[in-house]
């Protein structure tokens, strides 16, 4: 009885991972449309890195590990994921010369959606953390809060080249404002895109 028990959780979670990776496609589908080969490298390279970076921050947790921390952790990674195809479909703004206006529509959406996801797990990791102690949810509410100033960052960058394309002169100071946001973001990711590129 208990070896059908376990079978039927396995069961579950072969049928959730299943559901995860096709709301991943459908998503995919909707926001991005076909992926690019750098974009599609630039994630696997990434997610990688991700993993073991997470797995190492949660060993602190490790009393916590649960079927709830699997379905949390498998959730930020997803989120992650499409965070990174965000920056690099803005970052391929200022490569390509003509943008439609569903590009338009789909980058705003998705991080709108993505900044709205990132502000609801750092409140629930904050109210869990206050209600219950220190637990595996304030490395959750740090990843999400991480993941939020990127989505700010990826906004502010849009901005600019969404202004540098409907101008009719080049904007040489677009590259001092780029730096300017890089400053004040502080983004914590940014030693890590540079260990990539080497």
């Amino acid at each position: 009885m208990v070896l059908r028990g376990e079978l039927e959780i396995q069961v579950i979670y072969v049928q959730a991972f299943i559901m995860v990776i096709l709301v991943g496609k459908l998503m995919r589908k909707v926001f991005f449309g076909q992926l690019r080969a750098a974009e599609f490298e630039h994630l696997m390279e990434r997610s990688w890195y991700a993993v073991t970076e997470t797995c190492l921050a949660f060993t602190v947790f490790r009393d916590d590990f649960s079927p709830k921390f699997v379905a949390l952790f498998t959730v930020l990674l997803f989120l992650k994921s499409f965070h990174w195809l965000a920056e690099d479909r803005v970052d391929f703004m200022e490569r390509s010369p003509v943008i439609s206006w569903l590009f338009h529509i789909r980058v705003l959406s998705l991080l709108t959606m993505l900044g709205a996801l990132d502000l609801n797990f750092v409140c629930h990791a904050y109210q869990s953390t206050i209600t219950k102690g220190a637990s595996v949810q304030l490395v959750f509410g740090f990843e999400y809060a991480i993941l939020l100033t990127i989505i700010i960052n990826i906004f502010i960058k849009y901005t600019l080249h969404t202004i540098d394309l409907n101008s009719e002169n080049p904007w040489d100071s677009k590259a001092v404002f780029l730096l300017y946001t890089e400053l004040v973001m502080g983004e914590s990711y940014g030693s890590y895109n540079y260990r990539l590129l080497l």
